[in-house]
């Protein structure tokens, strides 16, 4: 007897670590690092906050109880994106 084949997975982008110094992103198979001292606004998050992140188009990553918006690509190349954020 043969299981059934998996389905698809559902979930596009998760939270897969928090440590002192950052998060860890999973988005399409690949992990990313995002560090608190580039990516400020997390810092002060609950767990919560942090792991209800959404993909609403590809590239694209969401966190609603934040309302903080990032490309993929600012993640990536944060030199391109000069803007910071000013929070402490």
């Amino acid at each position: 007897m043969r299981s059934a084949q998996h389905g698809r997975c559902i979930s596009d982008v998760e939270v897969t670590n928090v440590s002192a110094h950052g998060l860890w992103l999973l988005e399409g198979g690949r992990e990313r690092f995002l560090p608190f001292d580039k990516f400020p606004w997390f810092k002060e998050a609950s767990i919560a906050a942090l792991t209800n992140v959404t993909m609403p188009s590809p590239g694209h990553l969401y966190w609603p109880d934040l309302d903080v918006d990032l490309e993929s690509e600012s993640i990536d190349h944060p030199e391109r994106y000069p803007l910071v954020s000013r929070a402490r």
